[in-house]
């Protein structure tokens, strides 16, 4: 960061922290869903915090695992895109998306997601009122109907789910009240012609139920410019010839034409999401909450920037062609840079379609000695993602574009989920937590794509050009997991608390896959008619073409557990250690067979597409929670130290297949690892009205070994993947009355994160590629009347204006492209709650 962005920085941040900040967050200890509303006037310290990270409603202060909270309090504060927005108030969890994707990129503590692979399982797993998500791409969840979030950081193979090595972001949802009406909603506008309207109610049924109604949209028009400039491509011919290395004619419409883009705006969200929920207690015994959840996303595609000028690529001529096509020189601003072709073959035009449909219940039954829990549910998504990936493009003398890699990546994902457990309530020193998961998930899956630039780089096809013939890859997958599990805590003396637990997991998964083929040869032959007979992707799906296609299946059985100790030192302070042992499971590669690098061969295609083996994590931890000075200061510390074995990678591999440069993608067990670090969290209300706020991660990573013989240099030698060496946040609120009837609230914060690698290049550490370091700078002023009936919020999101890439990658040296993070953003929403105990 030069002076004059440091004086910037510093300036904003000043402002924004003299402005605004983080209210106190509490909860009723006797009930994890009921939020208190405390303010400075209810109160001169911090609130007790109610978190259910051991499966039972617990102080947060108490609670002898690393987990952070961020509560409906701090969320309306925070005024968050998605859940990734609430990182910044977590050490060591930090959010981004992948490349090309508007899915969660989460990492913590060393392991983070940075592939789309869509039977890869992610490190940090995401659950949604206990029901775990099966995709990445439906993780960035929206807050407004949010009453907590928690975030277990380190291996959860214990209690919570599937298992996981690097954490878990576990997100309760607010629940239906009984005996009140009430309505709550707001309104918003802002910067890229943003706006969204999003509202709840809340109507009682009698003295034994209650349904909520949340329904919400948004939209904005995005704040990327399709203004990359183009051409002219040169020729790629034999000196003294007419013809390529390959003796084929040089495509001559693509090499006359130069000039840039429309500039039209893209990157727009168009969002429409509901829950509708039903809560049943007949009984003082009986709880039950039903859900039906209903999200329709037709946002535009992702835009993508070349940036290939960062790296000169393994094809040099390629190299220099996307050179000719990325920045506009009448801007240096990436934003303004942006590259789309819009072609209709693979719904460009149509942009990205995600929908989900899930149906969920919840159900408690008090017993004298416990408490029996079921969490069933059912979830089906259909995505339909298409990408112009490289951030490029090049307009030929008829008009048409030219797609390096438009392509599109399809699924529909059928999940379903049930667990039973019981948490005992025996009145005495021990109790423990018992029961069993079960999930099953169905894949089906195809990415169509345009390889346009091997018409540059080869030639044609003999039966037409590349540019205009679709490729595709397709497979499928079923997985079932199973896990029963048993944790036990002795309260030992007053003071000593003891917690052993265990968990058993039998997974068992199926690949079916063929090789990547043209539609017309999807039966083995070469069949025009075929084309005219697949009329979206998943038609060419491998049990509907069954020609060429293998089946492949392996089975995982894995124990995990946890042992932790906790010393209430005096009444301030609590420390704890605990040794926990996860894994994440096996998976196959929804990439295996691109470009047919592995020939006929059928054995040998199964062995290539054959699962990774488990990830697994050894975790020790120490930490110390204490409050002082009445509860006005909040001060917990954590170190940790894992050790990862068997770390599964995604690489991006360059290949030539008969003369033609391409890429496969491997995903293997390559390495293993140790991540140490520390975590701080603080708060403080040094007097009525201010409330402080800090986080701090650090953490130091790095690979033993990393076994891949085909590697151009000692891959050991690169950072892991997403895992910034600092974190921190620095957040202040103040709060003062206007009169007897308003409240004005003043919020701000500063948040940095330190470079991160994104994706690992597997023949030169030069194509590597990060996520810049940034600091953002966020704040807000909110207006409202003091019971909160009605509030109006101005929003100042990256005030300093920087430009960070929350995605990048390197496709094997024949192109890079990334995404960006928003500019300054200025928003206004206007809100209401009220309502009536009946």
């Amino acid at each position: 960061m030069n002076t004059s962005n440091l004086y910037r920085t510093t300036c904003a941040a000043a402002l924004a922290a003299a402005c605004l900040a983080l209210p106190a967050h509490a909860q009723d200890a006797g009930s994890a869903t009921n939020t208190v509303d405390e303010g400075p006037a209810a109160t001169t310290g911090l609130g007790e915090i109610v978190v259910t990270a051991t499966r039972r409603a617990t102080d947060l202060q108490t609670t002898p695992v690393a987990v952070s909270a961020v509560d409906s309090k701090l969320i309306e504060q925070a005024s968050p895109r998605d859940i990734g927005d609430l990182a910044a108030f977590v050490p060591n969890f930090s959010a981004a998306t992948i490349a090309n994707f508007n899915a969660a990129s989460f990492a913590m503590r060393g392991v983070g997601q940075t592939s789309i692979i869509i039977y890869y399982e992610p490190p940090v797993a995401v659950l949604v009122d206990d029901f775990v998500m099966p995709s990445v791409q439906t993780q960035l969840l929206d807050t407004f109907d949010v009453e907590q979030v928690e975030v277990l950081r380190g291996p959860q193979g214990t209690l919570f789910g599937k298992n996981t090595t690097g954490g878990a972001v576990t997100v309760r949802t607010k629940r239906p009240v009984l005996n009140f009406i009430g309505m709550e909603g707001k309104l918003e506008a802002g910067s890229f012609g943003s706006y969204a309207m999003k509202g709840a109610a809340n109507v009682p049924l009698g003295d034994w139920g209650a349904i909520r109604l949340v329904g919400g949209y948004e939209a904005s028009d995005g704040y990327y410019k399709n203004g990359a400039c183009y051409g002219p491509v040169p020729t790629f011919n034999t000196p003294g010839t007419d013809e390529n290395p390959n003796g084929v004619p040089i495509v001559s419409k693509w090499s006359g034409v130069e000039g840039c883009l429309d500039g039209e705006t893209l990157g727009g969200t168009s969002v429409w999401s509901a829950r509708a929920k039903l809560l049943l207690e007949p009984t003082e015994r009986i709880s039950a909450l039903f859900q039906y959840e209903w999200f329709r996303d037709d946002s535009d595609v992702v835009p993508s920037v070349n940036v290939n000028d960062e790296y000169t690529g393994s094809v040099p001529f390629l190299t220099d062609i996307l050179n000719l096509t990325g920045r506009n020189p009448n801007s240096d601003d990436p934003l303004d840079n942006a590259a789309y072709t819009g072609r209709t073959g693979l719904g460009l035009d149509q942009g990205q379609r995600i929908y989900v449909d899930g149906i969920y219940a919840n159900i408690d039954y008090e017993t004298d000695i416990g408490t029996l829990t079921s969490v069933s549910g059912y979830r089906k998504q259909k995505s339909r993602i298409p990408n112009s990936y490289a951030g490029a493009t090049a307009i030929g003398t008829d008009g048409t574009y030219l797609s390096f890699f438009d392509a599109s990546r399809d699924d529909d994902r059928k999940t379903w989920q049930q667990e039973l457990r019981f948490a005992s309530d025996l009145g005495g020193a021990f109790d423990f937590v018992a029961g069993g998961f079960y999930q099953k998930d169905k894949a089906n899956f195809c990415v169509p794509q345009y390889l346009g630039f091997l018409d540059i780089t080869s030639g044609p096809l003999p039966f037409g050009n590349w540019n205009d013939t679709i490729y595709t890859l397709c497979n499928a997958q079923d997985a079932k997991s199973k896990a029963m599990f048993l944790e036990g805590t002795l309260k030992a003396t007053d003071k000593l608390t003891i917690t052993v637990g265990g968990r058993y997991t039998w997974e068992d998964k199926t690949w079916y896959g063929r090789q990547q083929a043209f539609y017309a040869t999807l039966e083995g032959g070469f069949d025009p008619s075929i084309v005219d007979d697949i009329k979206e992707p998943l038609d060419a799906n491998v049990f509907d073409y069954p020609f060429g296609v293998v089946t492949v299946s392996d089975k995982w059985r894995e124990p995990t557990y946890r042992a932790s100790v906790g010393y209430q030192a005096t009444d301030d302070i609590f420390t704890y250690a605990t040794f926990s042992h996860g894994f994440k499971g096996g998976g196959f590669n929804d990439q295996a067979g691109t470009f047919a690098p592995f020939g006929t061969d059928y054995d040998t295609f199964r062995t290539v597409a054959a699962a990774t083996q488990p990830e697994k994590a050894d975790s020790w931890e120490a930490g110390v929670k204490s409050e002082f000075f009445d509860n006005r200061l909040r001060f917990n510390l954590t170190g940790f130290y894992v050790k990862y074995k068997d770390l599964q990678k995604q690489l991006n591999v360059p290949i030539v297949v008969n003369g033609q440069p391409n890429q496969f993608t491997r995903f293997v067990n390559a390495a293993s690892a140790t991540v140490k670090g520390i975590e701080l969290e603080t708060s403080a209300t040094p007097f009525s009205g201010l409330t402080l706020r800090g986080v701090l991660g650090y953490q130091d990573a790095k690979y033993g070994r990393y076994d891949q013989g085909d590697a151009g240099y000692d891959l050991s030698s690169a950072p892991l993947d997403r895992a910034p060496k600092w974190q921190w946040t620095l957040d202040s609120t103040y709060e003062l009355p206007v009169g007897s009837e308003y409240d004005l609230r003043f919020n701000g914060n500063v948040a940095y994160v330190s470079r991160n690698l994104n994706t690992q290049a597997i023949t030169d550490p030069n194509g590597n590629t990060f996520l810049d370091a940034r600091t953002l700078v966020n704040g807000s002023i909110t207006l409202s009347q003091v019971d909160n009936k009605y509030y109006v919020r101005l929003v100042g999101q990256n005030l300093t204006d920087e430009r960070y890439k929350v995605a990048v990658q390197n496709v094997a040296g024949l192109w890079q492209n990334a995404q960006y993070g928003p500019p300054r953003f200025f928003g206004v929403e206007v809100g209401f709650r009220f309502g009536d105990d009946t």
